[in-house]
C-alpha cells in the first residue's frame, strides 16, 4: 500500500524522513516535491529500484537521468566541477538549475550516457535535501510523468495504477509545471541547454 505523507516544507519532520529513507533503502520509489516540479526518485545506488523508475516511466534506459545532492561538495564527489563551475554554482544554489557535469566513476554507470556526464540538482526544497542527505548519497531525480506526456503538478493526478506501484507520495499541494533550467557545465564556459525557472544572466556570455 502507498504510504503519503504531508511534510512541512520549510522544517520537515526529521522522523518522516526517516520513514521514507528507511523505504529507499528497501528498494523503494518515491514522490517528492522540489523547488520547480514533483520528482520520482530512488536511492542512485539501487538497481531494482532504478529499473522500477524507468518501467513505470515508459523511459528511453539511453536517456540518462539526474541526481539530487544534499549540498555543492556531496555533488563534488560524483562530478567533476571546475573552478568557474563551482564559483557560478555556488551563487546559486540551492536553486532551480540542473547543471550538467563530467561524472566521477562514483555514479553507477547503468544510468550514464556515452559523454559520461551527469544532471545534478541541489533544489531549493528542504524535503528533497533532507532525504539526500539522511540517505547519505544521492537521490534520483525525474519528472513526475510518463515520458512524453505532460508533467503532473500534484500526485493528485496519478492514476490509481500508478500510485500502486509508487511507494510513498510526500504531497506538498500544487507546483508550478515549469522544469529547472538546464545548464552544461562540463567545458569551459556555460551552455543553456534549456531555459526553464531561475536567473540565466550569469551563464549567458
Amino acid at each position: 500500500m502507498t504510504l503519503v505523507l504531508k511534510i512541512h516544507p520549510d522544517h520537515p519532520e526529521i522522523k518522516k524522513i526517516e520513514r521514507v529513507v528507511e523505504i529507499l533503502k528497501s528498494d523503494g520509489i518515491f514522490v517528492y516535491p522540489t523547488d520547480t516540479i514533483y520528482g520520482l526518485g530512488c536511492d542512485i545506488f539501487n538497481k531494482e529500484a532504478v529499473e522500477k523508475i524507468y518501467q513505470l516511466k515508459g523511459r528511453d534506459r539511453r536517456k540518462p537521468l539526474s541526481i539530487i545532492c544534499s549540498d555543492i561538495k556531496e555533488a563534488a564527489k560524483y562530478a567533476i566541477i571546475q573552478d568557474y563551475a563551482y564559483r557560478l554554482m555556488k551563487k546559486v544554489l540551492p536553486g532551480p538549475y540542473t547543471f550538467v557535469l563530467k561524472a566521477r566513476s562514483e555514479i553507477p554507470k547503468t544510468f550514464l550516457p556515452k559523454n559520461r556526464t551527469v544532471g545534478i540538482r541541489i533544489p531549493n526544497n528542504q524535503i528533497c535535501l533532507e532525504a539526500a542527505k539522511k540517505l547519505g548519497n544521492p537521490i534520483i531525480t525525474t519528472s513526475l510523468n510518463i515520458s512524453g506526456q505532460e508533467v503532473m503538478a500534484s500526485p493528485s493526478q496519478l492514476s490509481k495504477e500508478l500510485t500502486n506501484k509508487i511507494d510513498v507520495i510526500i504531497d506538498a499541494g500544487v507546483l508550478p509545471r515549469q522544469p529547472s533550467s538546464i545548464i552544461d557545465l562540463s567545458g569551459d564556459k556555460p551552455i543553456i541547454l534549456r531555459e526553464g525557472l531561475g536567473d540565466l544572466t550569469l551563464f549567458k556570455y
